[in-house]
């Protein structure tokens, strides 16, 4: 039995959030440039599937070209790693990487940003407006 392949609508990748969807989140959170490249939902799902697999790149050669101590139950390899700013860099280099890439590509040019625009934001002001002197 054949079966028809979902449209892009329908499909959603689950992503591992523990530790990389956290510092993904942690990198957008403090680099506000990004979520300006990202803007759109396409944008954001093609940014953080990226962003996750090449943090963990990073992160798995940073693992083979470092030293770091040996597991003593208060913190992660990846804590141990993040804690040196040189690599902490290289991993926010990455991330910002993932973003301009995704941020330049054409696919998504027609793509509108997320959450509401200009007009939408300038009618709630008027309603809310409106509620205080009302209410």
């Amino acid at each position: 039995m054949l079966r028809s392949m979902a449209g892009p609508e329908e499909v959603w990748i689950p992503l591992v959030d523990e530790p990389i969807g956290t510092i993904v989140a942690q990198i957008q959170d403090e680099e506000p440039e990004i979520a300006k490249l990202v803007d759109s939902p396409h944008r954001l799902l093609a940014f953080k599937t990226f962003a996750y697999i090449r943090v963990g790149i990073v992160l798995g050669e940073l693992l083979v070209e470092s030293d770091i101590e040996p597991y003593n139950g208060s913190t992660t390899w990846v804590d141990d790693l993040l804690r040196n700013p040189k690599h902490k860099a290289r991993v926010v280099e990455e991330v910002r990487a993932v973003a301009e890439e995704v941020g330049r590509d054409p696919r998504y040019a027609q793509e509108t940003a997320l959450g509401p625009d200009a007009a939408a934001r300038e009618r709630f002001r008027d309603f809310a407006k409106r509620q205080r002197t009302e209410g």
